[in-house]
């Protein structure tokens, strides 16, 4: 090929690339809400507890991974997990909840804040029982560090034995560092 030739083909890549990009510009501005539109909260029932921090709910016939925002609970396999877990069904199995969105964490579950018909937030409420670590790392919410400092001196929850094991201290120990 000419330099010529190879010019004219990058400038008619060129146009082409572009005219997608404005096509898809002008398709999200006509149709906002299409397939591909999450909506920032929803509402939702809760269809099981799968940690005490990680929930399954059902909205419009699809089930939905809930990861809770600004928290860590134990992990199903450590100690305290299994009561964080029940903590969390007894509050939340087969309520409807409303879901306010904030993410997604690296497997892709969304990462929410999840409000309880009473108008309590579960994830303050598991912190606050105890049973889950102010995530600092993920969550500049200050009340969840107010909280859990509250439970550590009540020794609620977790905070009865003498040094729980945070869990990203847990998953690093099992090779897990997510």
């Amino acid at each position: 090929m000419k330099v010529e030739e190879i010019f004219l083909l990058k400038k008619r890549v060129s146009v082409v690339f572009k005219k997608v990009v404005l096509f898809g510009l002008v398709f999200l501005f006509l149709f906002p809400t299409s397939g591909f539109a999450v909506p920032s909260s929803f509402i939702a029932e809760v269809v099981a507890v799968l940690e005490g921090d990680t929930l399954k709910v059902l909205k419009s016939r699809q089930i939905i991974v809930i990861r809770l925002q600004g928290v860590d609970a134990p992990e199903k396999n450590q100690q305290y997990g299994e009561q964080a877990k029940n903590f969390t069904e007894s509050i939340v199995f087969a309520q409807k909840v409303v879901v306010n969105l904030k993410g997604a964490d690296q497997r892709d579950h969304l990462v929410a804040e999840v409000i309880l018909e009473d108008g309590r937030s579960l994830n303050r409420e598991l912190v606050k029982a105890g049973f889950a670590w102010w995530d600092r790392a993920r969550s500049e919410d200050l009340s969840l560090g107010w909280l859990e400092e509250k439970a550590r001196e009540e020794k609620l929850g977790l905070w009865l034995g003498e040094d729980p094991v945070p869990p990203w201290e847990f998953r690093a120990s099992m090779g897990n560092i997510n």
